[in-house]
């Protein structure tokens, strides 16, 4: 369900598939989830190749040498420039794909799912898959300069449109945090988003630099970044005989400068050894500056940061806040080490989470859930709650407390009310009577007063002391009487079965 790119899924209570027809596909098969990944890694492939393309003019360059073998995989298989075929079949694998309802149900009718794609994703998904070719016209021989690039430039477009089915990782983004942290999650995004970004901006940069390298009057403009960096490596541009550019750095080299020039202009105000210089170029510059492009990814990837180390900051607060206390009212230096001991051992359990706050987020029937679970180990330790029903596991769950207690800690003073059953987790704990250690209670161990065989409550005869780090689960006498009243065979059952380690009374 994690790995599912479908923006709605089946709650997991739904243990049926539904009944659908057999052209039909679920939208949470495996089948599906893995072909929406095969699609979302060759939008990334794509959204890194087209623009690179389409900047550096490498198919118009390459393809009267490419091979038959290599024109058909690029457009069936591998999808390195042409994967119109891949992105047209994905289109009709969503005609016949079900999807979530606004009510929760199944929706696999096929024609409310054509209806329904159609409406929603179906002019994006088009858009990216038609073939850039259509976009391009042959040229006569006595083309126009300007007719070439206006053919070449809708050419473009039609490749660039392929990058749209990016949208399709908002889907991921508002389902990662359902199952891993919101902001880790967020932060690779970003980061993804951000390299991407540099890319794009480095492929216009070098579109800007390329179409302005002369005047069209067999000048070379010197102020160009490109010649600058042409001269700069020992490369220089020069008029060849037949009127045309020649020389320069390789698309290699261009291209690590001009994306070094986006990132560090993206990071900061760059370093000034690539810079904008013609009239276009400054624009260029101007615009994505202005665009707050960099303040946007990084002030989110700050705020993430900082949401990332909350915990920590809350954790070192509350140590301060304790250190302040302990100093303001003087408090006894053995009594401060297991003040200090006693909360550093909580947090480490528990990362500062108050689970009755959690637990009162949920409706009734859930939180009897929860409780269950986080009570399993008394109840599948101890025989006397076997026979139980699920519904009196529910209302006893309810009803336990869980406490954490530190070494020296004193459970029960000797002449206190036994009013509870509670049973060991965790840790060791020892019986003292008459300043004799009478037994050590240890994982495992219920010790308490056996009230539900009496009317009145016990007083304890020993002091219960905790010797190490110890977690006790304890229900309190009423409640665990008024379930018993309530749930009467299991009332019996529970009275033959249940023998306490250690009876207080």
């Amino acid at each position: 369900q994690m790995f599912s790119l479908s923006p709605d899924m089946l709650p997991k209570y739904h243990h049926e598939a539904p009944k659908t027809p057999g052209h039909i596909i679920l939208h949470y098969s495996m089948l599906k989830t893995l072909w929406d990944w095969f699609i979302l890694i060759l939008t990334f492939y794509t959204a890194l190749i087209v623009p690179y393309n389409v900047a550096f003019l490498i198919k118009e360059q390459n393809e009267k040498n490419r091979s038959a073998f290599w024109l058909l995989s690029d457009s069936a298989v591998v999808g390195c420039v042409d994967d119109d075929v891949i992105f047209l079949f994905d289109i009709v694998i969503n005609f016949h794909t079900t999807y979530v309802g606004p009510g929760g149900e199944v929706i696999s009718d096929p024609k409310v799912i054509r209806m329904n794609y159609i409406k929603s994703w179906f002019v994006i998904d088009l858009l990216s898959c038609l073939p850039e070719r259509w976009g391009s016209t042959p040229q006569p021989p006595d083309a126009t300069t300007e007719s070439t690039h206006s053919t070449q430039g809708i050419s473009s477009l039609f490749s660039s449109l392929k990058v749209a089915r990016l949208l399709r990782l908002g889907r991921v983004a508002r389902k990662l945090d359902h199952y891993i942290e919101y902001g880790g999650a967020m932060l690779v995004l970003l980061v993804c988003f951000f390299g991407l970004s540099g890319h794009w901006l480095a492929c216009v940069w070098y579109t800007i630099g390329n179409g302005q390298l002369s005047d069209g009057n067999g000048t070379i403009f010197s102020q160009n970044w490109l010649v600058m960096l042409g001269d700069g490596i020992g490369k220089p541009y020069y008029i060849a005989e037949n009127g045309t550019i020649a020389g320069g750095p390789s698309h290699k080299e261009a291209y690590i400068a001009a994306l070094y020039f986006t990132m560090t202009s993206l990071t900061s105000v760059g370093f000034g050894n690539v810079a904008g210089n013609t009239e276009n170029e400054q624009i260029f510059c101007v615009a994505y500056q202005v665009s707050l492009l960099y303040a946007t990814i990084f002030g989110n990837v700050t705020t993430i940061i900082q949401q990332m180390y909350a915990d920590t900051n809350r954790y070192h607060d509350m140590l301060n806040s304790v250190r302040e206390f302990l100093k303001l009212y003087q408090i006894p230096e053995g009594l401060s080490d297991r003040i200090m001991d006693y909360i550093v051992s909580t947090w480490s359990m528990s990362k500062g989470i108050d689970t009755q706050k959690v637990l009162n987020y949920c409706p009734k029937d859930m939180k009897a859930d929860i409780c269950v679970h986080l009570n399993r180990k008394v109840f599948n330790k101890h025989p006397a709650f076997r026979l139980a029903s699920d519904s009196c596991l529910r209302a006893l769950a309810i009803e336990f407390v869980t406490t954490h207690n530190a070494p020296g800690d004193m459970i029960y003073h000797k002449g206190e009310s036994v009013d509870a059953l509670n049973f060991v987790i965790s840790g060791s704990l020892e019986v003292i009577q008459d300043d004799e250690v009478v037994a050590i209670l240890s994982k495992g161990d219920v010790f308490g007063d056996t009230f539900w065989q009496t009317n009145t409550v016990g007083q304890s005869a020993s002091h219960v002391r905790a010797l190490t780090y110890c977690d006790l689960h304890s229900i309190k006498r009423d409640n665990f009487i008024r379930v018993l009243k309530f749930y009467q065979s299991f009332a019996a059952s529970f009275t033959k079965k249940m023998v306490l380690t250690y009876n207080l009374r």
